[in-house]
């Protein structure tokens, strides 16, 4: 089966006659596509490249640094994701925070911090809510959990990001230069597929949600070369087992109910407008940067970083010159280099290099 799809991918693409670049949204199609070795499946004209899709690489240095500042001078408990504990702030990670004392601990669901928090009533306790929508309706049912319990010392840091407005940015730009979007299988279970409407819309640019099998990420590649050769721009469903064009109204519902759209900063993309969520008036005493009264520095990429390129799809990994050098997994530059899900921390480990 594998093979007949290959087979349409190189007859499909010799009928386009150009070369055609592809950005998959989301830092797990980067790893499978490595894993399955797509690329090597793929005729030389067709390129895939790497998008802003990886909530750990585009979570801010200053917001790195405010969630230090909160657990090393504020006096409260700081939990968080474990891939958020060696993303590099001005200075230093969360991890080397807690090495130095600061009470950082790992959790696996916000669930979790709440019970910290109604274990140790004589601390505050803050998460640092990261992740995309995948994440976000879990968040909002703790906060919401935790005014049904009365847990008053329970906070959130919320860095939540919205994917549809960086493609929007992405695309006005005029810096990004791709002929169709592999969308994120998992984030588009929650919002569905209509607000990426606008790419097809306005950008008249093809894109497919899929699945994250060999055969769905090939699945989807085909169907947006089907797109591009009969001159379309659609937003279409491969990954129909589980996602639906309305999304899980459920959940978007919770969503809604906590939270509101606001602007946010993204590691190596700047301000984006209306892609982020921060608490709405009737949660917003959990809110952590009103009760300890935040404000996140502005912090510049380290130097020769080109993390923001690689985000952007305008840059390999490889093209930058702290890759494999100064920049390694166990010595992240940038925050690329952190998750296992980040653009440059998969080329390093799938590519052939000289380590």
């Amino acid at each position: 089966m594998l093979e007949n799809i290959r087979r349409k991918i190189h007859e499909v693409s010799r009928s386009i006659g150009r070369p055609v670049r592809l950005m998959e949204v989301c830092g797990t199609y980067t790893v499978a596509i490595f894993r399955h070795g797509i690329r090597s499946l793929l005729p030389e004209s067709l390129s895939l490249l790497s998008g802003p899709g990886c909530p750990v690489c585009v979570t801010s240095a200053g917001d790195i640094e405010a969630v230090i500042d909160l657990a090393k001078n504020r006096g409260v408990v700081l939990t968080t994701f474990g891939d958020m504990m060696r993303v590099p702030g001005r200075n230093q990670s969360l991890g080397e925070a807690r090495a130095e004392g600061a009470d950082v601990r790992v959790v696996y669901s916000p669930l979790d911090a709440l019970g910290i928090a109604a274990e140790n009533s004589d601390r505050d306790i803050v998460f640092f809510a990261t992740g995309f929508e995948t994440t976000s309706p879990l968040t909002a049912a703790t906060v919401y959990e935790a005014e049904q319990r009365g847990t008053e010392n329970f906070y959130l840091y919320s860095v939540h990001k919205l994917v549809p407005p960086a493609l929007r940015a992405l695309m006005s730009s005029g810096e990004v230069k791709v002929d169709g979007f592999i969308l994120p299988g998992h984030v588009s279970t929650i919002i569905g597929s209509r607000p990426y409407g606008f790419l097809a819309d306005e950008y008249k640019k093809p894109a497919v949600i899929t699945g994250f099998k060999a055969r769905d990420i090939l699945e989807g590649i085909l169907m947006l070369l089907e797109q591009i050769v009969s001159g379309e721009a659609r937003v279409q469903i491969q990954y129909t087992s589980v996602v639906r064009e309305e999304g899980n109204p459920k959940a978007l519902s919770m969503i809604r109910k906590v939270f509101e759209i606001a602007d946010a900063q993204w590691r190596g993309l700047g301000i984006i407008p209306q892609s982020g969520l921060r608490f709405g008036t009737e949660f917003s005493k959990r809110d952590a940067v009103k009760r300890f009264g935040i404000e996140p520095p502005q912090i510049e990429e380290p130097p020769a970083c080109s993390c923001g390129d690689v985000l952007k799809g305008i840059k390999l990994p490889t093209a930058c010159s702290l890759f494999g050098k100064r920049c390694r997994p166990e010595t992240p530059v940038g925050a690329c280099m952190v998750s296992t899900e980040g653009s440059c921390a998969a080329y390093y480990k799938y590519m052939p290099q000289d380590k």
